[in-house]
């Protein structure tokens, strides 16, 4: 149903309310969709959540507010159903408004500008530059870019960035491992580190290194820089294969170079939140809502890995980020109450406000990938896992994209590479864009059929849609901005897939039940407007889901 209708039942019940009860705030007055057709479209509790403020019964103060309800064009019907629940049914004249609107916005329906252009950062990949992206990487890439787009549809100003951590023992042991595979190439003995990297893309840079003019690879600092450099611009084509463009890079290096690490570990001890023990420096993570408190400084004189991430995150703060929302693994869970009371106690001191829930986090869970009945879990060239790269080779940029965000973030996932290859309704992505494909199709048949130019169908007279399944889909067309604004709120593209999924069964049920190009002009314009409406809203949701919306299949 769309928002127009939703008001002015709003707008019906309101003035209802202010015969029968003049006392009471019209803002009382919401409308919830039931969980039951029969139920109506519409319930409004009001009645419910007014009696005891009134002193009344319930069902009769219903009963009292539906008599007060003025006439309306929209409005079929309102009954009083159980202890005072307001069900409302609206004429078919109401769903076949959503079509007009639909044309009138095309690919700005479902969007708002309700968040007025504030600013957000939506942090994801963020992946260690020691190897090229594993699939976990693309479901965290095409959560992260979803995200974005879906806060941008409702007037978000959105920075996607990347944090490169670039620091620490990980970037050590890629240098040390192509150090080692480079002394191997030079045919010089060679220890190859505990913990370094065995995959075929170690040899690969160590040859180009060596390619680049250089005569050997005893400078390690040289060698970690050029392995650096390599693996960020592969990691940089994987994700242009992927669809997904960044606004900004941030070095975890220049954290330390910027003094922004010595800065926050300072504020952490000003706010009297850290004390030394046993030779560290410790955070009083507890008083904060950690099960312990937490090393900050070793006694060795390096950070723990979360220090550097309360720096980067005041960094943001500072940005004029006042909403962060980060993408990582449910590996990741133990870091943010940690990151959080680093914020917390920095900030309590410098007059930043930084809000208890800063920064927002997605946490997201690895996938299983499967093929022919088996589960893939090494690649040729990494060596030990499966690479987004080999994935989107393998089924195509669109099936892994929906694929990847068909399932609520935190739930397990099987990626079935046969299912996502093969052309059938059982493979979701297949069938919402052959429903959008499929319209396309219809449209030429008209062609051929009746000839003539086409019709202005943005014009169609629209009152011969009231068939069951006709008034279905034109309900389930007013719902989808609703479905955005939740999935926004909730930061759940899966939301959208869903919706998707079931606006094209719909669609595909109507189609085979029902003849679109039929002899009648009037039904037929009416059918093919409703058709094209469909087109629009499918485009709208797979283009903000990074998916494409082919014309022919």
């Amino acid at each position: 149903m769309s928002a127009e209708v939703k008001s002015h039942l709003i707008e019906l019940l309101t003035r209802g309310l202010a015969k029968v009860a003049p006392q009471q705030p019209g803002s009382l007055i919401s409308l919830e969709r039931p969980k039951q057709a029969q139920h109506g479209d519409f319930s409004c509790p009001a009645a419910m959540q007014l009696a005891r403020a009134l002193k009344r019964n319930p069902r009769e103060l219903a009963l009292e507010l539906v008599a007060a309800l003025p006439p309306s064009e929209w409005l079929e019907r309102a009954e009083v159903a159980g202890n005072g629940f307001i069900n409302l049914r609206v004429r078919p004249a109401a769903k076949q408004h959503i079509v007009k609107t639909i044309f009138a916005d095309g690919d700005r329906y479902g969007r708002s500008e309700s968040a007025g252009g504030r600013p957000v950062i939506v942090e994801f990949v963020s992946a260690n530059p020691t190897g090229p992206l594993h699939v976990g990487h693309g479901r965290n890439a095409a959560l992260g870019d979803a995200i974005g787009a879906l806060l941008e549809s409702q007037g978000w100003r959105v920075t996607r960035e990347f944090y490169y951590n670039d620091a620490g023992a990980q970037i050590r042991n890629l240098g040390l491992s192509v150090q080692a595979r480079i002394r191997e190439k030079l045919g010089v003995p060679a220890e190859f580190p505990a913990d370094g990297y065995r995959g075929d893309y170690v040899l690969e840079i160590a040859e180009k290194y060596l390619e680049a003019g250089n005569a050997d690879g005893e400078d390690l600092e040289a060698v970690t820089r050029f392995a650096v450099v390599e693996l960020r611009r592969e990691q940089d084509l994987d994700l242009q294969a992927f669809g997904v463009r960044f606004d900004s890079y941030f070095l975890e290096s220049s954290l330390y170079a910027d003094e922004r690490v010595e800065k926050a570990v300072q504020a952490l001890l000003d706010s009297g939140k850290a004390f030394e023990q046993d030779g560290a420096l410790w955070l009083k993570t507890t008083e904060y809502g950690d099960d312990k408190d937490r090393v900050m400084r070793k006694s060795d004189g390096t950070y723990t890995y979360f220090v550097p991430d309360v720096a980067y995150h005041l960094a943001k703060w500072e940005r004029g980020f006042t909403r962060a929302i980060n993408i990582q693994g449910s590996d990741h869970h133990s870091t943010v109450t940690r990151v959080r009371a680093g914020l917390q106690a920095a900030s309590s001191k410098g007059g930043r406000g930084i809000p208890q829930g800063y920064p927002e986090y997605v946490l997201y869970k690895m996938l299983t990938v499967m093929k022919g009945g088996e589960e893939m879990k090494i690649s040729k060239r990494a060596g030990s896992y499966v690479t987004l790269r080999e994935l989107i080779d393998e089924v195509g940029r669109d099936a892994v994209r929906f694929f990847l965000l068909s399932r609520k973030a935190d739930a397990e996932f099987v990626f079935d590479i046969d299912l996502a290859k093969s052309q059938s309704e059982e493979n979701p992505v297949y069938y919402v864009q052959y429903a959008h494909a499929r319209i396309r199709s219809v449209l030429e048949q008209r062609k051929a059929l009746f000839g003539g130019p086409d019709p202005d169908l943005a014009a169609a007279d629209l009152v011969p849609l009231t068939g069951g399944r006709e008034l279905a889909l034109l309900q389930r067309l007013g719902e989808y901005p609703e479905v955005l604004e939740n999935a926004v709120a909730e930061l759940a593209p899966h939301q959208v897939v869903f919706y998707l999924r079931e606006l094209a069964g719909q669609f595909h049920s109507y189609y085979n039940a029902e003849r679109i190009l039929v002899s009648e002009a009037p039904l037929r314009s009416a059918r093919l407007a409703l058709c094209l409406a469909v087109r629009q809203v499918l485009r709208n949701g797979l283009s903000l889901l990074g998916v494409s919306q082919p014309e022919k299949m």
